[in-house]
């Protein structure tokens, strides 16, 4: 095959052998046939040869799909082998126009579109990467491995959120069910029954299930921390703090659960944060950074907090964070400790009194009167609180109006207790005299 011209006529003359065998529907020899015009071609290094070829092959009359997908499979092996990123470009548009449309080469179709997205993101063009990766729909391919849809998935969510497209990225990543990660991978897989999809096994750089579920968790953290929603992130650190491999380390769990513990700290005041909170102080390791037992062990005990006192304990932790793994905390993280601590405290009060001067309020919360209306009315408004403030005499009730059916269900209650009293008193005065009436006869 040294000259043009004898690659031409090899070619040619496999080009009738293939069309012999593909009008006499004999399978395996119009794949040896195709197979070996792509192999030629590949020796050769004649790459625009290979390219047209294969469009050739693909678009011949009653073109079987068998020879359809090996030619697209033996040309995928070709992509490392290029000789620059031009010709490896132009030879995954190829396999990609040819594979367009075809249920049967929609795997190898997806891992073409992923390696051609990986190229144009070395080439810094994200939002083109982004583009490709998503026009694949790949929740619907019935043979693909499991962890392959997954990583794949995960894949067009980092591209959104490198891109900055955050509603897109919440979108995708809704097509994974964090229900999926609990599967127990031990179990043998059964073997399909006749009529099933044989479903393919994941390619050796596609990592574990385990891996995917950090990796999953990891830009959840990333895609929460735009919205500064601490809750959500706290959740995502916890969900990656229970992966046995990070449990068993205590150089990747120490700096995951002081994370938990500063999201939880950061998080508004709602069932969800308290059962939370309440089952990370539970947590034994917790012992091994007393100092963050200390912070939890503040905002569930119902005392007032001195801010600058908390502020001046841990702003060494705080600022402490950055050097941990996963980063420093979000931009605003220092701003919303304060809001937190001055909620829990306005939660305390609101325990201990039925009524209360803003004056003395704002004293307690270590704030002007303005700030503690505030924070007050803001509290009121977000439903964590009932209260009403009288403007004019300067007064908080924190006492929550009550219903007209429960007023009458309480004179009611009163009612029947004043009556049950008034018959044992009867009683006893009755009892009383007959005792007296007795003692008089004798």
């Amino acid at each position: 095959m040294e000259g043009g011209g004898n690659l031409e006529t090899a070619i040619e003359s496999l080009l009738n052998v293939e069309k012999q065998m593909r009008l006499a529907g004999d399978v395996s020899g119009t794949k040896k046939a195709a197979t070996d015009i792509l192999q030629l071609c590949f020796e050769a290094r004649a790459w625009k040869t290979l390219n047209d070829q294969i469009l050739l092959l693909s678009k011949r009359r009653g073109q079987l799909k068998q020879a359809v997908t090996v030619m697209v499979q033996q040309a995928m092996q070709y992509i490392p082998e290029t000789p620059d990123i031009e010709t490896k470009i132009e030879l995954i548009q190829t396999l990609n126009s040819v594979s367009a449309g075809k249920i049967y080469v929609e795997i190898e179709r997806a891992r073409l579109v992923k390696k051609l997205a990986k190229i144009k993101e070395e080439q810094g063009l994200i939002a083109e990467a982004a583009d490709l990766m998503q026009e694949i729909a790949v929740e619907t391919f019935g043979a693909m491995a499991k962890t392959e849809k997954i990583a794949f998935i995960l894949e067009q969510v980092r591209l959104c959120l490198d891109r900055q497209d955050y509603v897109r990225a919440q979108i995708l990543s809704r097509r994974i069910s964090p229900r999926v990660f609990d599967a127990d991978t031990s179990k043998e897989k059964k073997k399909p029954k006749e009529g099933e999809n044989i479903v393919e096994e994941a390619p050796v750089d596609i990592p574990s299930l385990l891996e995917l579920k950090r990796i999953y968790y990891e830009l959840m953290i990333r895609y929460y921390s735009h919205s500064n929603d601490y809750l959500e992130i706290c959740r995502s650190y916890k969900a990656i703090y229970e992966i046995p491999s990070v449990k068993e380390n205590p150089a990747q769990w120490i700096p995951v659960l002081r994370k938990i513990c500063w999201y939880l700290v950061l998080s508004p005041h709602d069932p969800m944060q308290s059962s939370l909170l309440n089952s990370t102080l539970e947590d034994k390791n917790l012992s091994e950074i007393p100092h963050f037992r200390l912070l939890l062990k503040q905002l569930i005990t119902m005392e007032v907090i001195q801010w600058t006192a908390l502020w001046n304990a841990f702003k060494d932790e705080f600022e402490n964070e950055k050097n941990m793994h996963g980063g420093p905390l979000v931009g605003k993280a220092a701003e919303d400790l304060r809001e937190r601590v001055i909620e829990h405290n306005i939660l305390v009060v609101s325990k201990y009194y039925s009524r209360i001067t803003l004056k003395r309020l704002a004293d307690l919360l270590c704030l002007s009167i303005q700030e503690a209306e505030k924070q007050l009315s803001d509290m009121v408004v977000s439903k964590a609180l009932v209260a009403k403030i009288d403007r004019p005499m300067g007064i908080v009730s924190f006492q929550t109006a009550k219903d007209s059916n429960d007023i009458l269900n309480l004179w009611a209650m009163n009612l029947e207790k004043l009556l049950d009293l008034v018959e044992k008193s009867c009683h006893q005065i009755h009892k009383e005299t007959m005792v007296h009436k007795a003692a008089l006869k004798v």
